[in-house]
């Protein structure tokens, strides 16, 4: 019985140093091979689209989801000038999609004012914020994998296409105070921006959460 015992305990034994020798090399290939990230976003241009002058916006049709070309006419803004009143046109500054509309017709503007906000939706990237200690080992040119968190099941790839010359912490809108004059050494991430080869019949928007894996 004893026999029959200290077998079963040298199988047990065996079964959990072969399941940790893989597990451990597991996570050893994905720290030699991989730089990987889940702090990434689907990014884009943002381009506004604002009253070229004041006036009353009399037509307006900039609806979310709408695509327009560059310099289409979005809506009339109604100017009056030393002559009388002429109609101008509010016009598209290039290709893209409406992703938020704050237009309201019959309303006053003033020059400037943002009506719309759209992207070009056929042109969208990644912005992964890689740490800096990972940095060294970032080219232009590697390979990615990219796991949208919205489509679990399918990934896509792409490619380093350029590096950060900042950190993410220098562009933030609550900057770290250091009043007394002593820094806390934190590691700060670097934005990398990753092209994307193909969408792969996904509806990719701005914003959604994405993990990246570089290949080294």
């Amino acid at each position: 019985m004893n026999a029959k015992r200290m077998i079963l305990i040298n199988i047990i034994l065996l079964i959990v140093l072969v399941g940790g020798g893989f597990t451990g090399y597991y996570f050893y290939d994905k720290s030699v091979s991989y730089i990987s990230t889940d702090n990434a976003q689907i990014a884009g241009q943002q381009i506004s689209i604002a009253a070229p002058a004041s006036g009353k916006l009399t037509s307006w049709d900039g609806n979310v989801s709408d695509h327009f070309n560059k310099n289409d006419k979005i809506g009339t803004i109604k100017v009056t000038t030393e002559t009388g009143t002429v109609d101008m046109h509010v016009a598209v500054p290039a290709n893209s999609t409406i992703v938020q509309s704050s237009a309201v017709e019959n309303s006053y503007v003033a020059a400037g004012t943002s009506l719309a906000k759209s992207y070009d939706m056929s042109n969208l990237w990644v912005t992964a914020n890689v740490d800096e200690t990972d940095l060294n080992d970032v080219k232009i040119g590697q390979d990615v994998d990219l796991y949208v968190d919205a489509y679990p099941d399918t990934t896509l790839t792409g490619k380093v296409d350029s590096l950060g010359l900042a950190t993410s912490a220098t562009f933030s809108l609550l900057p770290t105070s250091n009043s007394s004059g002593n820094y806390t050494k934190e590691t700060q991430v670097i934005p990398v921006k990753i092209s994307i080869d193909n969408y792969g019949g996904l509806d990719l928007v701005p914003g959604m959460n994405v993990t990246v894996r570089i290949h080294k």
